[in-house]
């Protein structure tokens, strides 16, 4: 071998963000256990980082993508259709070339309509237009600013994330928490974008699976967890806005987490960033490829290679641009839940805090308020289910040169990405999950039904369903990936 090719992208690309921060007072209480309602103050500012992108060739005003990464954990069914349609209406882009992806914090409140009721709750409707408004503009800017751009792939190594499915021996159960003898990712997948004629920064995307959940019920701040100090780390090396995309990280988070210190949200946060300059510091110079350039006697005789412009046919190669949009049915699990049966043990579960509060129990209280809250959830997830054996999972893959980028919905286990990136070991995989929201909430691997799991219990999906969707996606990915690549 005399060449090293380097995964590369050529494309148009615009970015713009905005603060998306919510009022200090809003509805806050993310977790059962939590004490408080309002957010009584702001760790670091919530934002919402627009990618506009066309193919290189593409002479349309409209872009053939629009990305959006945003600083909330998500948004429900309802919530999130209007602010798709609300973006589109102020922007004129349909709303099947958007994709919201959430970094998933849950230290940003949570903004769904059915709290309004709730203390602070009378903010969100307001608030919630107030996203899209600015969403919109920019998405807009974006468009305004797309430009010719080479983007670089490099995988660097974090071990931020841990597994957190952790059998506890006293109580004889599975809960969600750091198990030191789970297994994790530490692949970060970054992508440097620069303008193709100048080489100056445009953005770095960043796709990394950690759960945000350093920040727990004992936090009462509206914070981005760990994705806000990362962001600072890298832009203040790169000066230019770092988008990033939220992986495959149903069963990983940190392992220091679920507290309420927003300093080791910043710890961990500033550990994810170093991994990505790291991995930025190795990167070749833009559109070039390392070639050997033959023997220079010296005291020993030295092999030399030298960074060369890519040749015109491996340019068409990275600017060649592939999307599919599609569906697989998955099936739903026996034991879904239904509206009326939910909405009985919710009132159930209100009716015994009611009363531990009346007795003084605050620990019965507090325990029966969480159920009460997870009743809730539960209601959200199975209200807008369409009525089927299966759901129909939207499945988005889009080709970009040398990178495959996936958009998901829901909460994907890590093996999910770690094999999909082992059975493709030649291509740089971005897996971006919560897309648009989650209509699928968790999908836990085969192995991990039947052990008493949170995620099992969330999951509105039958064992195995994350597998058929590991071989649906395999099957898709072939389809746009030269043979090489998988033989």
């Amino acid at each position: 071998m005399t060449k090293i090719e380097f995964p590369q992208s050529r494309c148009r690309i615009g970015v713009s963000r905005v603060d998306v921060t919510p009022p200090v007072g809003i509805y806050h209480r993310m977790w059962g256990a939590a004490k408080h309602d309002k957010a009584t103050g702001v760790h670091r500012p919530l934002t919402a980082t627009a990618l506009a992108m066309s193919a290189e060739t593409s002479t349309a005003t409209r872009p053939d993508a629009v990305f959006v990464a945003v600083d909330h954990c998500l948004l429900w069914y309802v919530e999130m259709a209007s602010l798709l349609n609300a973006i589109s209406d102020q922007t004129g882009i349909p709303v099947d070339r958007i994709t919201v992806f959430f970094s998933h914090t849950h230290a940003a409140g949570l903004m769904g309509l059915e709290r309004i009721d709730l203390p602070g709750g009378e903010l969100i409707p307001a608030y919630l237009e107030s996203l899209g408004r600015n969403i919109a503009a920019a998405v807009n800017d974006a468009v305004a600013t797309m430009q010719s751009a080479v983007v670089s792939y490099a995988t660097g190594r974090c071990n931020l994330a841990t597994n957190r499915d952790f059998f506890d021996p006293d109580r004889s159960h599975a809960v969600c928490g750091f198990n030191p003898q789970g297994t994790a990712d530490d692949a970060v997948l970054v992508g440097r974008v620069q303008n193709a004629a100048s080489g100056a920064p445009i953005t770095t995307i960043v796709n990394y699976a950690c759960h945000p959940t350093t920040l727990a019920w004992d936090n009462t701040l509206v914070s981005p967890d760990y994705p806000g100090a990362m962001r600072e780390v890298v832009e203040d090396a790169t000066a230019a806005p770092c988008f990033f995309i939220q992986g495959a990280s149903g069963d990983v988070g940190p392992r220091d987490g679920f507290v309420g210190d927003v300093e080791v949200a910043d710890r961990n946060g500033r550990q994810l960033g170093y991994a990505v300059l790291a991995a930025l510091e190795n990167m070749p110079p833009a559109a070039t490829a390392l070639q050997y350039t033959g023997a220079v006697v010296s005291g020993a005789t030295i092999g030399t290679w030298q960074f060369a412009d890519v040749e015109q046919d491996r340019r068409s190669d990275i600017a060649a641009w592939k999307y599919i949009a599609t569906t697989v049915d998955l099936p739903y699990r026996s034991d879904l839940p239904d509206r009326e049966g939910l909405q009985r043990e919710r009132s159930e579960w209100l009716a015994k805090q009611e009363a531990a509060i009346a007795s003084g129990d605050t620990s019965a209280a507090a325990d029966a308020r969480a159920m009460a809250e997870r009743m809730t959830r539960r209601l959200v997830r199975v209200e807008h289910l369409p009525v089927s054996e299966s759901l129909p999972y939207p499945v988005h893959i889009w080709k970009l040169g040398d990178a495959i980028w996936l958009a998901l919905d829901g909460e994907p286990y890590n093996a999910l990405q770690r094999q999909l990136r082992e059975t493709f070991p030649g291509t740089s995989i971005f897996v971006g999950t919560l897309a648009n929201g989650s209509k699928a909430w968790y999908l836990p691997d085969s192995d991990s039904y039947g052990k008493g799991l949170y995620q099992e219990d969330a999951s509105v999906l039958a064992k195995g369903a994350l597998e058929q969707l590991l071989d649906f996606l395999v099957s898709q990915i072939r389809t746009l990936l030269p043979s090489p690549d998988f033989s």
